[in-house]
C-alpha cells in the first residue's frame, strides 16, 4: 500500500529539518570571512590611522610606507575598503592610489594593484579601543611602526605591542561629511556590538 502524499511530504520535511540541524554555521562564517566577497556591496571609508608609538599618521608614499604624517597630510588620507562581511579591509593611499601590503618577508610595501591577499588585512578592535591590522595572508603578523615612524617587520610584531595599535581619525574638515560612519567598541563583556537601527 502506497503512503499518502501528505505523509510522504511530512517525512521529506522531517529529513530536511534534520539535515539543517547538522549545519555548523561557525565553519560557514569562518570560511566566508577568509574568502573574498565579490557579491556584497563594498563599503569605502576615508580616514587616517594614527600610530600610538610615533604619534603621527600612516602614510602611503607610493612604494614606501611610514607613520610620520601630520593630521590632514594628503599622503595620510586613506581609502579603506571593507573586503568581506567580516572585518577584512584593503587600504589605499588616496593621493598615490597605492595599496598598503605586506610581503612574504613581513615588510610593509606600497603596491599599485591591491588584488593580492598580501594587501588584505584583518581589522581587530582591541579592548583598549585601539585598532590592530593583522595580515590576512600571514597570520600573526601585524602592521606596526617604531617611535620614529619606520615600519616594523611582521614577524617582530604582536597584538599586545603598542607598535601595532592605531586610532581611526577623520582628516581635518572631513568629519561632518561622514556622519553615517560608526566606530565599533569592544568590551570584555561583549566581543561584538550589533549596530542599532532607529525604529
Amino acid at each position: 500500500m502506497e503512503a499518502s502524499p501528505r505523509r510522504a511530504w511530512g517525512v521529506g520535511l522531517t529529513q530536511v529539518l534534520a539535515a539543517e540541524e547538522n549545519v555548523d554555521f561557525r565553519i560557514h562564517v569562518e570560511n566566508q570571512t577568509r574568502a573574498r566577497d565579490d557579491v556584497s556591496r563594498k563599503q569605502l571609508r576615508l580616514y587616517q590611522l594614527y600610530s600610538r608609538t610615533s604619534g603621527k599618521h600612516i602614510q602611503v608614499l607610493g612604494r614606501r610606507i611610514s607613520a610620520r604624517g601630520e593630521d590632514g597630510d594628503k599622503y595620510a588620507q586613506l581609502l579603506v575598503e571593507t573586503d568581506t562581511f567580516g572585518s577584512q579591509v584593503r587600504i589605499k593611499g588616496k593621493e598615490t592610489e597605492f595599496y598598503l601590503c605586506m610581503n612574504r618577508k613581513g615588510k610593509l610595501v606600497g603596491k599599485p594593484d591591491g588584488t593580492s591577499k598580501e594587501c588584505v588585512f584583518i581589522e581587530k578592535v582591541l579592548e583598549n579601543n585601539y585598532t590592530a591590522l593583522m595580515s590576512a595572508k600571514y597570520s600573526g603578523w601585524y602592521v606596526g611602526f617604531t617611535k620614529k615612524g619606520r615600519p616594523r617587520k611582521g614577524p617582530k610584531t604582536r597584538e599586545n605591542q603598542q607598535d601595532v595599535h592605531f586610532m581611526k581619525r577623520y582628516p581635518k574638515g572631513q568629519a561632518e561629511l561622514q556622519k553615517p560612519f560608526k566606530y565599533t567598541t569592544v568590551t570584555k563583556r561583549s566581543r561584538r556590538i550589533r549596530p542599532t537601527h532607529p525604529g
